[in-house]
């Protein structure tokens, strides 16, 4: 199955088009969801062509880099996180030449690009567990309780729902902590890590510049694989360290890729997708010695509260201020509800958290169509769904909910993939391919369908009809990051909280205060300065200000 490249690139011998060394300390990076972003070729199913095609979108948007979804070989059993082949691309995102002329023209737009790489597990498809012998030395098996074997090994849930174990014809039992198509390598397998070196360095020399590394907190499991003693173990995730994830052990793995990292100019990096049970424990991911980045799902499971969001600022600057990392702040991501949806209050509360994540010190990650204003879309019929979770799970909600934020007392089933997904539990209404232009669905998104149907109340939040607008979010996201380009104060570097009445935020960064009225109401304030950028519009009398309810403002200081 693996493809060849008519010309492959050389591995780049300085730096990609960006921001200079240390880049990702303050990158701005956008995740595509290649099946949900542009489709080039009329299958309803976005490719590479497609990314391509709309890489000038986000050079004028203005980010720094692009980070994928797996676009490899698989039977799409979980979006492509099922990997059957780590070197070839699937044929319904293109061939491995689409992606090598992908990464060519987006250096040449000065873009970055970040795929995934997922460790964890593979596919069921994969050529090593299709061979019983070598599956069973490198993938985890281990044989059942009971008087015949006919019990699963331990009491471990997959976080889709249901036992994590799998019993084959020959009567023992794997173990997948995701869907049954997904069994987990056996990292104690030297064989594993020496294959993952080979693909992290088939990737760089095609000139990546980074890796998202799937469920970076898996990978080893605690000696013996004890039993956890209680069911809804996927509700623990992110809140204790649990006998398959967050084990200490994933840092020696951690730490052998940033050396290989090192061997490649270009300043290239590693991403932690690490669900960690504070923030101390997930700055072990990102010591000197490890990894760049790790994603702050903390911030992104905080209320829409003040007091709440505080807290969570703090202690994950001081987590990663103890380590010399920077924080790596992120709202939305194809796996948990739209921030429009998810933190209640509409689409005027998710631009005021937008411009809170982008003047905090660090790094931040946008989702695709975040930028849009985009809602979680929550009607979508049975049959069109495709998340594992719904059919693992019963069809029944995952734990989640509505997600957090939203004032319920449901908890967010967090991971990568683990159902902190839709409003209605799921993930298929995150997934939602994009408006473009146009009045009617597709919008643009390609010149036939879209695997899954969009609204039909999103012309409105095209592209094309945002664009130009200056009341609309895909202007303001616009202007928040060429602000963010410009002043020298945002970005990495330090803040410092200021006074300021209940319910609302004050900060400095250099420069620039930044004020966020996480209430309902208005609130007035001192004049501070001359407002750089508003969420909603604010109100000046004199020497006062008045802050609209739920809005973030900067002001020139």
């Amino acid at each position: 199955m693996t493809q060849e490249l008519t010309s492959p690139s050389p591995a780049p011998q300085a730096p990609a088009p960006g921001r200079g060394p240390g880049w990702w300390r303050d990158a701005v990076i956008y995740q595509v969801y290649v099946r949900s972003f542009a489709d080039s070729d009329g299958d309803g199913i976005g490719d590479l062509r497609g990314v391509r095609e709309r890489l000038p979108y986000l050079r004028d948007l203005g980010v720094d880099a692009v980070w994928l979804t797996p676009f490899y070989a698989s039977p799409q059993a979980d979006g492509g996180y099922d990997v059957a082949d780590y070197r070839a691309v699937d044929p319904l995102f293109g061939t491995l030449q689409d992606a090598d002329d992908l990464i060519r023209t987006a250096h040449e737009t000065g873009l970055r690009v970040i795929v995934d790489i997922v460790p964890n597990h593979t596919s069921d498809q994969h050529p090593w567990f299709q061979d019983p012998e070598l599956a069973r030395r490198r993938y985890v098996f281990r044989p059942g309780k009971g008087p015949h074997g006919e019990l699963p090994p331990n009491d471990w849930e997959s976080v889709f729902g249901g036992p994590a174990w799998t019993r084959t014809d020959r009567g023992d039992w794997y173990l997948h902590l995701f869907a049954p198509e997904q069994p987990d390598l056996d990292w104690d397998n030297p064989d594993v890590a020496d294959e993952f070196a080979a693909i992290l360095r088939f990737w760089l020399d095609l000139g990546v510049d980074g890796f998202r590394i799937d469920v970076a907190h898996g990978m080893v499991k605690a000696p013996g694989l004890p039993d956890i003693g209680h069911g809804e173990q996927a509700k623990l995730i992110g809140s204790q360290v649990l006998p398959f994830f967050d084990q200490d052990g994933v840092h020696a793995i951690h730490r052998s890729w940033r050396q290989l990292l090192n061997t490649y100019g270009g300043d290239r990096i590693g991403v932690a997708e690490a669900w960690a049970p504070n923030a101390e424990r997930l700055a072990l991911y990102v010591r000197p010695d490890e990894l760049h980045q790790a994603f702050n799902f903390q911030f992104l499971n905080t209320r829409w509260h003040a007091a709440e969001l505080r807290r969570v600022i703090d202690a994950s600057l001081a987590a990663t201020a103890s380590v010399g990392a920077p924080t790596t702040w992120v709202l939305s991501n194809h796996d948990v509800v739209r921030h429009s949806t998810r933190l209640g209050g509409g689409l005027d509360r998710a631009r005021a958290a937008t411009l809170l994540m982008l003047a905090l010190p660090g790094s931040a990650y946008l989702y695709q169509g975040e930028e849009l204003g985009l809602p979680e879309v929550t009607d979508l019929p049975d049959e069109v769904r495709q998340d594992p979770a719904f059919f693992r799970g019963g069809r029944t909600p995952h734990p989640a909910g509505s997600g957090p934020g939203t004032g319920d007392d449901d908890e967010a089933v967090p991971d990568g993939r683990s159902g902190s997904s839709g409003q209605d539990g799921f993930r298929d209404g995150c997934r939602v391919p994009l408006p473009w232009s146009g009045e009617q669905p597709p919008y643009g998104f390609g010149p036939g369908g879209s695997w899954l149907p969009q609204p039909a109340d999103w012309r409105t939040l095209t592209v094309q009809a945002q664009t130009g607008d200056t009341s609309s979010t895909l202007e303001l996201y616009r202007a928040a990051l060429a602000l963010r380009r410009r002043l020298p104060g945002l970005g990495d570097g330090r803040m410092t909280w200021q006074p300021s009445p209940d319910g609302v935020l004050a900060f400095t960064r250099p420069g620039v205060l930044c004020t966020v009225n996480t209430l309902t109401q208005d609130r007035e304030i001192p004049l501070p300065g001359s407002p750089l950028l508003a969420s909603v519009p604010v109100t000046v009398n004199g020497g006062t200000a008045v802050l609209p309810g739920d809005s973030c403002t900067w002001w020139a200081i």
